[in-house]
């Protein structure tokens, strides 16, 4: 991989990050920063019926996975440059090969190459080797 290709992708993996880091900031303040009466549902002040307290359990809930898998997400983007930093990026992490461009551009962070991915998700790939 040449010096554009990878200025190419690391440019879309920072532009991916400030992208996650607003995401993450906005639920931050929707969720996380909620008062802790109505984090704990304490809604007296209110006439709510128990079914909208569920629902609105339903989505902290659903936006506290979200947060989870955006941070994951951004692990990942955090690695892939650090990889770039230290010229592994490009490189399987398992067998060592070039990971192909189209698949990069797909996924930027990408640590395994596609034939190694599949192992990875048949059950099939030896941990040790990462």
């Amino acid at each position: 991989m040449n010096k554009k290709d990878i200025k190419h992708f690391q440019e879309r993996l920072i532009e991916e990050r400030v992208k996650l880091l607003k995401e993450l900031g906005y639920f931050e303040d929707k969720i996380f920063n909620e008062s802790q009466r109505n984090a704990a549902g304490d809604l007296s002040a209110y006439s709510v019926h128990m079914a909208d307290q569920a629902s609105d359990a339903q989505e902290r809930e659903k936006a506290y996975q979200m947060a989870s898998s955006e941070g994951r997400l951004l692990y990942h983007i955090d690695e892939a440059l650090a990889r770039i930093a230290d010229a592994t990026y490009g490189k399987c992490m398992v067998c060592e090969k070039a990971i192909k461009k189209p698949r990069l551009e797909v996924v930027p962070h990408a640590r395994l190459c596609i034939e190694c991915k599949k192992a990875e998700e048949n059950g099939d790939l030896d941990h040790d080797k990462e």
